[in-house]
């Protein structure tokens, strides 16, 4: 047993990895400044885990906060989730996106250099990759940006490789593709603020009425129906990937990774399968391409079966199903133990 701090892990991916974590006999500390997440996350995480998980209020680039959290929990590892990560506005407002992820970022690895906690996993992202050319792409591919915010990601990923030749950190850098799903108790999921930007949810939010349509951003492009292709993963496979990541870190074994399934879904294909999991036809049109949209964008998942043996098991349709429990458990203010 192991007790893992994880920084925004009330978040998205944080909160279920904290399950994950649970699941596989480790314990969890929560840093959190809960800017970017409910605080009731914390207590339904409880519900699914028999207790809610120690928190520590605050921010990575709060000092005192992070060596409060490992000065009164004995940490033996770090899953660094918290980073803005919303490409649009990183474009908008790069200098916050530097201060958050980079600086936030340092300041981190300074603080754990202090409390000689040197296990890392960091959240990377697969836009590390820019505009790539061969699919699927392996982790050997070069790595470009798009956005401050990849260019972000990049630059912390070249941190932590130098500090780790200057000092005993042990890093793993994992570069997820395309998270999407819930929690099969509907108690914790993904919950963007305003209108999505990811497809998942913002096709979520037609199946509820909150939106009029699912807009198709080109059918025009070099794909088997003309739309994009993404690598989808259930964020529970990632969230099991992150403990089996920590667990090789845990053994002084480094690693870079892609995390994803290896299989292409176009935008047409998951509305087809989030459509079987609402049980309608949901309502959409295509309207033109969006500016930096690439035409593909799958994993080369073979690393990370040999380096972690880790490999995704979750398919397409419980992606989608266990997405729309969650919106309607979570419009019942998970009320029901079943929503189905």
């Amino acid at each position: 047993m192991a007790r893992i701090l994880l920084t925004g892990g009330a978040g998205y991916i944080g909160s279920h990895t904290c399950v994950a974590l649970h699941e596989a006999g480790h314990e969890a500390v929560i840093l959190d400044d809960f800017s970017n997440a409910d605080e009731s996350v914390v207590e339904r995480i409880g519900r699914i885990i028999g207790a809610p998980p120690p928190v520590v209020n605050g921010s990575i680039l709060d000092g005192e906060a992070v060596r409060r959290a490992f000065a009164e929990h004995a940490i033996d590892g770090v899953i660094h989730f918290a980073a803005f990560k919303a490409v649009g506005e990183s474009v908008a407002n790069p200098l916050a996106y530097f201060e958050n992820n980079i600086a936030g970022s340092i300041a981190l690895a300074r603080a754990m250099r202090e409390a000689q906690v040197w296990p890392l996993v960091f959240s990377s992202t697969a836009t590390v990759y820019g505009e790539p050319d061969a699919f699927p792409i392996p982790e050997t591919a070069p790595t470009g940006y798009t956005s401050p915010y990849a260019f972000t990601k990049i630059t912390v990923e070249q941190i932590l490789a130098q500090a780790a030749a200057a000092d005993p950190f042990v890093i793993g850098a994992l570069r997820y593709f395309n998270p999407v799903g819930a929690h099969e108790s509907a108690l914790i999921g993904e919950d963007p603020r305003g209108i999505p930007d990811n497809l998942m949810p913002y096709m979520a939010k037609v199946a509820m009425g909150e939106l009029e349509q699912l807009s198709v951003f080109g059918d025009d492009y070099d794909t088997p129906d003309g739309t994009g292709l993404r690598d989808y993963i259930h964020v529970m496979d990632l969230a099991e990937a992150h403990v089996l990541s920590m667990n090789a870190l845990l053994e002084g074994r480094a690693h870079t990774l892609n995390i994803g399934t290896g299989i292409p879904t176009s935008v047409l294909q998951m509305h087809e399968a989030y459509s079987r999991a609402v049980g309608r036809e949901l309502p959409m049109r295509v309207v033109p391409r969006r500016p930096g949209d690439v035409p593909r964008l799958d994993a080369d998942p073979a690393r990370a079966l040999e380096v972690l043996g880790f490999e995704a098991k979750r398919d397409l349709d419980a992606m989608c199903r266990d997405s729309w429990r969650w919106v309607r458990a979570q419009a019942a203010g998970w009320r029901l133990n079943d929503p189905s």
